[in-house]
């Protein structure tokens, strides 16, 4: 998500210097006003994250698809959605971009997003993601698909906690060294 929210503003500054429409005139801005970027880069993260949980998420690594958490997984992704509108809706708010603008960016965002999810689908389904993942500098950088091989929401939290308790058990044994 990361790599294709990285194109996604590479797009932008294409998309920004090809267009060249000027931002609104009550704005004093610099750069170009066409397509908002904001309102890109949120429809892009909005649509990404909806995609992610409802196709590619496994809870926990036993299930490979939890019916129990679909409702969790939309009410998340309509949050997305709204925070979306909201930056998106600013920008007019705030004259920093035309509505015209920020339907673009938005149009944009929400159409680069399903071509970089259904690409990293393809990717993952041809072995080339494997491959990659496979070569030196992916291994040097420590870069990793966690979409299939660990629950994201509890691994982190599972070392977090691990690594307190170890260190609740230092501190323990420290303070039972000095009592003595």
């Amino acid at each position: 998500m990361f790599a294709g929210q990285m194109a996604c503003e590479a797009l932008n500054f294409g998309l920004k210097r090809l267009i060249r429409e000027e931002r609104p005139k009550q704005m004093y801005g610099k750069g170009y006003g066409m397509p908002s970027s904001h309102s890109q880069f949120v429809a892009f993260f909005a649509v990404s994250l909806s995609l992610f949980l409802i196709f590619r998420h496994v809870p926990t690594p036993s299930m490979s698809y939890s019916p129990s958490t679909l409702p969790e997984r939309l009410l998340l992704s309509v949050l997305a959605y709204v925070g979306a509108g909201a930056v998106a809706a600013s920008r007019v708010y705030l004259n920093y971009h035309t509505p015209k603008q920020v339907f673009v960016g938005v149009a944009a965002g929400v159409s680069f997003a399903i071509v970089w999810f259904v690409f990293t689908s393809c990717l993952r389904r041809s072995g080339w993601l494997e491959w990659g993942l496979d070569t030196w500098l992916s291994r040097r950088l420590r870069i990793r698909d966690l979409v299939t091989t660990e629950d994201l929401q509890d691994a982190g939290w599972e070392r977090w906690e691990t690594r307190r308790q170890a260190r609740r058990g230092i501190k323990a044994k420290r303070t039972s060294k000095k009592n003595r």
